[in-house]
């Protein structure tokens, strides 16, 4: 896994959507994707108090070549115009190829010209190999996740501060070579960003890496012990309305925001989800994208 850091020039955002989803309506999220309220598109850095509000992109992008939803790259092009036209602060990314996240870098440079782009790659290990997972191309195959950090938090942290971490689940579905991994940005001052990819061919091995990483990742390797509020945006393959479902991996205080399927964005307690917006993806993936407003508690 690696971290990169970039900047670039400013980006025109598109025009506003309609008004948002109440946030006590989205710990459950178990409506209809047609049925959701679409965002603002024009959020801001700061919230009500003593809070500020983070907004979360979470895309399966089907990118690796090998899959029947691929579609050629499709996706990625339409995903970095939902950067451009949402500006998310956090981009968790699924079944993607190593040089994508290059691509999402660069989006996110523009669309937030006075931040730095922190970005970290995990690549999934093939269990027969014993090397990663390939893309057609030959890239690394796995899941990305960048994070927008405004240059002011990083002036008042140490470079240090901003640390990339990954990791292969202990436990795994023995039916599928492609290892599950879980992959994180720790921004000290201001909030940790993760992703991770659950099993597709066993629920169970879905719901027991999704507990793992909630109840055993988060507290030794996120420092939720310490306050630090926890952003994971991530395609659980678990839905809301499944056996099991994933009411079932989420600790006490911990809220969700749903597509209506098995993508969703978690957050520890004392955060507040306060939008939700499920978009069309045209076609170019086999699961939808979903947007996600979050207030965090200062620190």
């Amino acid at each position: 896994m690696r971290v990169r850091l970039g900047h670039g020039p400013r980006w025109v955002a598109a025009a506003a959507c309609a008004a948002l989803l109440a946030a006590g309506c989205l710990s459950a999220c178990d409506a209809d994707p047609a049925a959701s309220a679409p965002a603002s598109t024009s959020h801001a850095s700061s919230g009500p108090g003593d809070t500020t509000t983070v907004r979360v992109l979470q895309l399966n992008l089907c990118n690796s070549g090998r899959a029947a939803c691929y579609t050629g790259g499709d996706a990625v092009d339409l995903a970095v115009g939902l950067v451009h036209d949402d500006r998310p602060d956090v981009v968790t990314l699924n079944e993607i190829c190593r040089d994508d996240v290059t691509v999402f870098e660069r989006a996110m440079s523009a669309a937030h010209p006075t931040t730095t782009v922190a970005a970290a790659f995990a690549p999934a290990p093939n269990r027969l190999t014993h090397s990663p997972v390939t893309c057609r191309d030959g890239e690394d195959f796995g899941d990305g996740v960048l994070v927008a950090v405004p240059r002011s938090a990083l002036a008042a942290a140490a470079a240090t501060d901003t640390r990339p971490r990954s990791s292969v689940y202990p436990v795994q579905d023995p039916a599928d070579p492609e290892e599950r991994v879980w992959v994180c940005i720790d921004v000290r001052t201001r909030f940790a960003a993760c992703t991770t990819h659950a099993a597709s061919t066993d629920a169970t091995v879905a719901l027991r890496q999704c507990r793992h990483f909630l109840t055993d990742v988060v507290p030794d390797a996120v420092r939720a012990e310490e306050g630090i509020p926890l952003v994971l945006g991530a395609d659980l393959n678990l839905s809301a309305a499944g056996s099991p479902g994933v009411q079932s991996c989420l600790p006490t205080g911990y809220q969700r925001a749903d597509d209506g399927g098995v993508q969703h964005v978690v957050t520890s307690p004392g955060t507040v989800l306060r939008s939700r917006k499920v978009i069309d993806m045209q076609g170019t993936t086999d699961h939808p994208g979903l947007l996600v407003d979050v207030a965090l508690p200062r620190p």
